[in-house]
């Protein structure tokens, strides 16, 4: 099992795990685990999170589960996604 990086700076939320998956040679696939109950599936429903490249060792944001996109600041990161907000300045405002 492969683990997380060791500066990955999250801890999983309350109901969640992490799992990292070989996505190519030299890039892991983080995913977000959801252990909630749901009655459409017996196993936990997964998210991508993000990916982290081995020999660059940073960190990219999803555009999907299998493309990686733009080098990301990890602690401009959240917990659920390496997304980042696109926010108008209004709406920074109240996000800040």
């Amino acid at each position: 099992m492969i683990e997380l990086p060791p500066d990955f700076p999250h801890k999983s939320p309350k109901g969640f795990s992490y799992e990292v998956t070989e996505h190519r040679k030299n890039m892991l696939a983080i995913w977000i685990i959801n252990h909630g109950m749901f009655t459409y599936t017996d196993t936990p429903p997964r998210s991508i999170w993000g990916f982290y490249s081995r020999t660059k060792k940073c960190y990219h944001a999803p555009i999907n589960s299998t493309k990686h996109g733009n080098k990301v600041d990890v602690s401009d990161t959240r917990p659920y996604t390496a997304m980042q907000l696109n926010l108008n300045p209004l709406e920074a405002a109240f996000f800040s």
